[in-house]
C-alpha cells in the first residue's frame, strides 16, 4: 500500500506555556526548548504534525555521522566507521503523531530531502537488518534496535525529557536511519534523521544538521611560558587553551604541542615550581562522564610532559568536569570557554 507524501512545513501552534514547561525541564541538560527562536531547519523540516520537544545548537563541533551498516559481532567488536564532519550542529527533537509509522515517516523525509537536492548517503532499518553487517556465524538475521541505537547516541546528544533519558532510551521496538548530503552554494550541508518506534513514549525523529563551515579562528590568545609563570605568582593559577583533544577522547592532537612547549619551558626556568593540571569540560552530556574525561585528559597532559624529560612527580592531576566554568554553557562561545586546561600552583 502507498504512503502519503505529506508536506514538510513548520507548526507553530504549539501553546506557550508548553514551550515553556519544556525549556524548565530540559534546562539542567543544556538542551533549549522549541520555545526560543529555533525553528525548524529550512532545509530539512520536519514530518507534518510531529512537535519540536527540544533543540540545540553549536556555531561550531565536530561529530561522527553512520555512513555504513554496523559490524556488531567479533571480538573485539570493531566500532563503526563514521564521516567525521565540522560545522554548525544543530539537534532537533520531534515527538511524531499517533498512527504514523517510522516507514512512512523516513520515506517522506527521503523525498523531502530528494526535493530540495539532497543526495542519501545511507538509509537503513532494523526491522530487514540492514542497519548491521551480517553476521558469517550466524543464521538469523540480527534486528536488535539496542546496536543501532547506542550507536547514534554519541556524546553531543544531550539526555531529554522527564527523567533526562538518554536517546537511545526511546528505541524500544525498532529504529530507521536516514544520512544524506546537500552540496549547496555556502559548502556542504549534512543530516542524520535517527527514527525511534517507542512504546508508552511513543515514536520519535531525532534530526541533526551540520552546515560545513570554517571555524572562525584567533579567538583565545595564545599563552606563553612568560605569562604563564605571571599568572601562578599573581594568582595561583592559569588558563590554557592551546591544548586540544579529539572528540570526546583523553588523545591529545598534534596542534597542542607549542603550548606544551611552552608549560615545559615554564617548569624547566623554575625547577621548584610544582603544579596542579586541571582538565575542565562543558556542561554538555552527563556530569560523572565530564568528570572522568576530564581526568583522563589531565592525566595525558603530564604524560606528555613526561616525555620531554620533566619529572612527573612536579605535577598532580585532577578532573573538575564542569564543576568550575568560568562562563555562560548556554552558548557556545561560553562552553568554549569552559573548555580548558588549567595550571595550578601547589
Amino acid at each position: 500500500m502507498a504512503h502519503s507524501l505529506p508536506a514538510f512545513r513548520p507548526n507553530f501552534g504549539r501553546r506557550l506555556q508548553q514551550l515553556l514547561a519544556c525549556a524548565a525541564l530540559l534546562a539542567a541538560a543544556t538542551v533549549t526548548s522549541a520555545a526560543e527562536p529555533a525553528k525548524d531547519h529550512p532545509l530539512v523540516g520536519r514530518y507534518e504534525g510531529s512537535v519540536m520537544d527540544a533543540f540545540q545548537s553549536k556555531d561550531y563541533d565536530e561529530v561522527g555521522l553512520l555512513r555504513e551498516p554496523i559490524q556488531n559481532w567479533g571480538d573485539p567488536v570493531p566500532k563503526p566507521r563514521l564521516l567525521q564532519v565540522a560545522g554548525k550542529v544543530s539537534l532537533y527533537y520531534y515527538r511524531l503523531p499517533d498512527g504514523r509509522s517510522p516507514l512512512e515517516v523516513q520515506r517522506n523525509y527521503e523525498a523531502g530531502l530528494k526535493a530540495k537536492g539532497f543526495q542519501t548517503l545511507f538509509a537503513c532499518a532494523t526491522t530487514d537488518s540492514s542497519c548491521y553487517k551480517k553476521d558469517p556465524d550466524r543464521e538469523t538475521p540480527f534486528t536488535d534496535v539496542s546496536v543501532l541505537a547506542n550507536t547514534i547516541d554519541t556524546p553531543e546528544w544531550p539526555m531529554i525529557g522527564r527523567g533526562r533519558q538518554f536517546v537511545s532510551n526511546y528505541f524500544d521496538n525498532s529504529g530507521r536511519y536516514l544520512l544524506a548530503q546537500y552540496d549547496g552554494p555556502n559548502g556542504k550541508v549534512y543530516t542524520s534523521i535517527a527514527l525511534a518506534e517507542g512504546n508508552s513514549r511513543g515514536n520519535f525523529a531525532f534530526v541533526r544538521v551540520v552546515e560545513s563551515k570554517a571555524m572562525e579562528s584567533d579567538k583565545i590568545v595564545f599563552v606563553d611560558a612568560t605569562a604563564m609563570q605571571k599568572g601562578l605568582a599573581e594568582n595561583g593559577r592559569i588558563s590554557l587553551y592551546g591544548i586540544h583533544f579529539d572528540l570526546d577522547k583523553d588523545s591529545i592532537k598534534p596542534d597542542s604541542q607549542p603550548t606544551l612547549d611552552e608549560i615545559a619551558k615554564l617548569m624547566r626556568s623554575n625547577p621548584q615550581l610544582r603544579v596542579q593540571v586541571v582538565g575542565h569540560t562543558d556542561a554538555q552530556g552527563e556530569e560523572p562522564h565530564n568528570a572522568d574525561l576530564s581526568r583522563r585528559r589531565s592525566v595525558s597532559v603530564i604524560a606528555a610532559l613526561a616525555k620531554t624529560g620533566l619529572d612527573a612527580r612536579r605535577f598532580t592531576s585532577r578532573g573538575a568536569g564542569s564543576k568550575e566554568p568560568v562562563a555562560s554553557n548556554t552558548n557556545e562561545e561560553g562552553r568554549a570557554k569552559n573548555r580548558r586546561v588549567e595550571l595550578l600552583r601547589l
